[in-house]
């Protein structure tokens, strides 16, 4: 008999109902932001965590008041068997929101399966809709792939499908419009993100940071008229907003300019076994030595509570690089 017995609450008054989840560190595309041109090494096979060992930490989580769970990577995609499991967290009766994160080079050809799986929604990556810039952001992808992706998940009814847009000043600002009319046409979520200092291989990042206000303002001007919107799905920590000329709706994600810290309620779990309880800072608890010892796994959870800062400091003094050097990219913790 599955039975939530407790629930995550930090020192700061924080409920933690949210675990993302990465299955694997191997990614089929080597984006600008994520990782340097010559990819990083990956993991070994015998680091990454099973799916049943994936499964224990989930349910470990969903006893202490877990709800929602999004797969991510690297590309979630990439990893075999990826929709056994998806079945079997869409079976744990207290998870009622099961997403993933993906860049869409395979979905189309997968979204079937997922969704018979029980998958409910997803977030696809896509940061410019020019196919040659595509390749160059992401030094090897196939733009219409994604777009086949996206078209596969709207008709096979994941709801919604969300489209994560990175703005990178000089690179892809000049698609804001082309962003919006997609929305126009589509019942897609849109997410713009503003570019994050994480990485240590890039160090410039100030040069391609756009603080989201400046593109609010631009739509605006364009004469959409944007009205917030009430959270309909999800646990993020999106500002959304709708608007009459829409089929979807806009949101804008602040992660340097506005911290949300205050209502962060999420824990990452890399695919070789540490819980995360913050993307910016490098404190992580190992779940391996309790990977058979259900109690010993909710004590994990509960223990990265005490770890859990009040903020972060991402972008603190956009004068001043700060600290971005850190243990883990990106591509090792998953988005």
């Amino acid at each position: 008999m599955f039975a939530v017995t407790a629930e995550l609450r930090d020192r700061f008054g924080r409920k933690h109902d949210y675990l993302r989840v990465s299955v694997t560190d191997r990614c089929n595309l080597r984006c600008v932001y994520c990782m340097g041109p010559e990819g990083v090494p990956p993991l070994q096979h015998s680091d990454i965590l099973s799916y049943e060992e994936i499964l224990a930490v989930v349910k470990a989580g969903a006893e202490l008041g877990m709800k929602s769970v999004r797969l991510t990577g690297g590309e979630p995609l990439v990893r075999k068997g990826i929709e056994d499991l998806v079945k079997k967290i869409a079976l744990i009766p207290s998870i009622t929101d099961l997403s993933m994160t993906t860049n869409g080079q395979l979905l189309a050809e997968m979204v079937l399966a997922l969704k018979r799986a029980g998958l409910q929604r997803v977030n696809i990556s896509l940061d410019t809709l020019d196919p040659q810039l595509f390749r160059e952001i992401t030094r090897c992808g196939d733009l219409e792939k994604t777009l086949e992706g996206i078209r596969a998940a709207l008709d096979y009814g994941l709801n919604p499908v969300k489209i994560n847009v990175v703005l990178m000043k000089g690179v892809n600002e000049q698609e804001i419009d082309a962003f919006v009319k997609l929305v126009c046409e589509y019942p897609l979520q849109l997410r713009f993100i503003e570019y994050m200092p994480l990485d240590a291989h890039d160090r410039k990042w100030k040069e391609k940071y756009l603080p989201l206000e400046v593109v609010k303002e631009k739509i605006k001007a364009r004469g959409y008229v944007l009205e917030p919107c009430a959270q309909n799905s999800g646990f993020g920590p999106a500002e959304i907003y709708q608007s009459p000329h829409l089929q979807g709706t806009i949101g804008f994600i602040h992660p340097v300019s506005r911290h949300f810290c205050e209502s962060c309620n999420r824990f990452r779990l890399t695919a070789d076994g540490f819980i995360k309880p913050c993307l910016y800072w490098q404190e992580e608890l190992s779940v391996k030595p309790f990977l058979h010892d259900g109690r010993g796994l909710k004590e994990v959870l509960q223990k990265a509570l005490e770890y859990k800062r009040q903020r972060h400091t991402m972008g603190l003094n956009l004068g001043d690089d700060g600290e971005i050097i850190k243990a883990r990219g990106m591509s090792k913790i998953g988005g």
